[in-house]
């Protein structure tokens, strides 16, 4: 059964800005509505791998073994540093051009599926949230698991759909000024390379 405390905190885990969060906002910024959707359906792909390595004990590994977690944490660091540095140059991410959403809508999949992936820190948290909302007394755990994981996806999805939303709603204001363009480029850049540090110091 799933209960209100398990729907209420996996909200409010959503909700908080991470890494899916600041990527889907700056493409429903500069990309568009059909983008953000696309952003929010490869980060939302990126959770698959963690839940699956819950599921398979290899978050344990993770957990346990200090050279594979860092490998996987500066895996991502360096990508969230590439990000930021492309995010820092690319100057044509903020113009208007309708083709741009729907011929890179892989590219946005598979960018945002790596940001997510490249986290080793969202595996260990599956580790220790998910498990508490399984009941030990379940003749089928294994099946409980994964229904809670595929709910946490929904909420995952929904929740990164809304946030890029209402980012596109303000993107018309983002193409008509260009100190605007260019601080939320320099904004948005900094946040990757600030959360690519934050990853670089993290412990497991």
């Amino acid at each position: 059964m799933i209960s209100l405390e398990f729907l209420l905190t996996s909200l409010v885990v959503v909700l908080i800005p991470g890494t899916g969060v600041i990527y889907t906002i700056s493409i429903g910024l500069t990309r568009g509505r059909m983008a953000s959707v696309y952003a929010s359906l490869g980060c939302t792909a990126g959770i698959v791998p963690h839940l699956l390595a819950t599921i398979l004990g290899l978050a344990a590994v993770l957990h346990t073994s200090a050279l594979a977690f860092q490998v996987l944490k500066y895996a991502g660091v360096a990508y969230l540093l590439y990000i930021a540095y492309a995010t820092w140059r690319d100057r044509s991410a903020f113009a208007v051009d309708g083709s741009a959403a729907q011929g890179g809508a892989m590219r946005i999949m598979v960018k945002a599926f790596l940001l997510n992936i490249l986290n080793p820190k969202l595996t260990i948290f599956f580790l220790a949230f998910l498990p508490q909302f399984v009941d030990p007394a379940s003749p089928r755990p294994l099946l409980q698991l994964l229904t809670l994981s595929g709910i946490f996806m929904a909420l995952t999805f929904a929740v990164f759909v809304l946030y890029g939303l209402v980012a596109h709603a303000f993107r018309r204001l983002v193409i008509e000024s260009a100190a605007v363009q260019r601080w939320l480029r320099y904004g948005f850049a900094a946040a990757f390379a600030g959360l690519g540090a934050k990853l670089a110091v993290s412990e497991r």
